[in-house]
């Protein structure tokens, strides 16, 4: 407890020479640091970092209740409005690229079923990446010792789409005039928690299943594969479907674990998600999620670990039912200004690309799948260079869906080439070269060259 105090004292005291006014919020931030090189041990840092959060809060509650007065403050990353004990926060990302996408003339030989690798005429479009942009609104307090808050993210899209194919705010691109983005409102959930006891969230948010391998992906905040860029909806395809099954936006009831030396666990019970290929269900019972994630440092070496798993029973109304399944696992390592990231994924009745596509051959019968990336990215100050190879399989359920579909993918597979450039705290210039394969079962081939240029924002 005395060295707690002692360090608590240190780097508040380094804090308090060093601060002004508008770098409020930077307490959290140091006590980072310190964790990180091992100053603090695990339970020091959430024992300051509980009283940091504590003080801010009541800090401006007091001079709110001494003169009425607003605070404003710049949090960590976006911007903060406190009025008395409650924080409104707003966040949010802006970016566009210049895509141009090189395919092959279909043919009867490039025919892939579930491929990703455009095949068609060259096109260029001026597009979102894998994200599109996003407004994020989240408004948290303190309540009988309970930190609860809720959480708004809207994701416009710079393209316009064409509603009536379905799909609704992700529906395939319309590029002619008098025309709208579409608005996919993608998060809406609430939050409670407390100091060792962890958090609850129930809403609709990011699912657990394949998250990290979305997160850790240098993709995210580019092109990837660009699919559908002659007429372009709101996101690339990313290396979704080339590396990992997109983990989506979820109804879910999830349950976080408090810290453990590292250690973080999630589960959580999610809306069942029908077939995409299948026949219709009726399911009776709910999805489960669940992830483990270590963050830690050896030397200096940063680490973050992850295990993920999804399983869901399927009941069709008319057919035999199914149980699909699947886990992921990876790594990210830090070395100094190296970043390495490895993934793999396993499953069954799960399908490709995107949860439960061509999960089965419409009988009830699974198809397994499998998949990893190999990521690493350098950098050097502002300069960054990263490169990746990721694939996905998917093998027939059994012999009649072997000869029933004869063009159903076996593989898609891409490199990627990536140089950033971080030309301010908020925007990043971002350059990138992708080579896409896709691959049918019978032998079928093809393959695309894709180049992109632009800027993403965060504030």
């Amino acid at each position: 407890m005395k060295r707690t105090l002692l360090l608590g004292c240190a780097a508040l005291g380094l804090l308090a020479a060093t601060a002004t006014p508008a770098m409020a919020g930077t307490t959290a931030d140091l006590l980072k640091r310190l964790h990180e090189k091992g100053i603090l041990s695990d339970d020091e840092y959430q024992e300051l970092l509980g009283n940091e959060r504590a003080e801010t809060v009541a800090a401006p509650a007091a001079s709110a209740s001494s003169d009425d007065k607003t605070v404003v403050r710049v949090a960590g990353s976006g911007v903060g409005l406190q009025v008395g004990d409650v924080t409104l926060k707003f966040s949010g990302s802006v970016n566009g690229f210049y895509v141009h996408d090189n395919g092959e003339a279909p043919s009867a030989t490039n025919s892939v079923v579930g491929g990703v690798a455009t095949v068609g005429s060259n096109s260029s479009a001026i597009r979102n990446g894998l994200l599109p942009g996003f407004l994020k609104v989240e408004v948290t307090t303190n309540q009988g010792g309970w930190d609860v808050g809720a959480h708004f993210g809207m994701y416009p899209g710079i393209n316009s789409v064409n509603y009536a194919a379905g799909g609704g705010a992700n529906s395939p691109g319309n590029p002619r005039g008098l025309q709208t983005a579409g608005i996919d409102f993608r998060q809406t959930y609430l939050t409670f928690g407390r100091p060792g006891f962890g958090e609850v969230k129930i809403g609709r948010d990011i699912g657990l299943f394949a998250s990290e391998q979305i997160l850790n992906d240098i993709t995210l905040l580019s092109s990837g594969t660009p699919a559908g860029n002659v007429a372009p909806s709101n996101t690339t395809l990313g290396r979704i479907g080339v590396g990992y099954i997109y983990t989506d936006f979820q109804p879910q009831i999830t349950y976080t674990t408090p810290s453990f030396s590292g250690f973080t666990a999630s589960v959580g019970i999610f809306e069942p998600l029908s077939s995409l290929t299948g026949p219709d269900e009726s399911n009776k019972e709910p999805g489960f999620q669940g992830k483990l994630v270590y963050d830690g440092k050896f030397g200096g070496v940063a680490t973050r670990l992850w295990a993920a798993g999804i399983r869901q029973k399927h009941d069709v109304v008319a057919g035999p039912d199914y149980t699909g399944w699947g886990w992921d696992a990876g790594a990210k390592v830090t070395v100094g200004p190296l970043t390495l990231v490895g993934t793999y994924y396993d499953a069954s009745g799960l399908g490709t690309t995107a949860l439960n596509l061509f999960d089965t051959d419409g009988l009830g019968n699974r198809r397994d799948s499998h998949g990893f990336y190999l990521q690493g990215l350098a950098s050097f100050g502002k300069l960054s260079v990263g490169g990746s190879y990721g694939e996905s399989n998917l093998d027939y359920a059994n012999a009649a869906d072997a000869l029933a579909n004869p063009t159903l993918v076996d593989k898609n597979s891409s490199y990627v080439g990536q140089v950033r450039y971080g030309l301010t705290n908020w925007v990043t210039l971002l350059s990138e070269y992708v080579h896409t394969r896709s691959e049918a079962h019978n032998g079928n081939q093809a393959s695309s060259d894709a180049v992109a240029a632009g800027a993403i924002l965060f504030f």
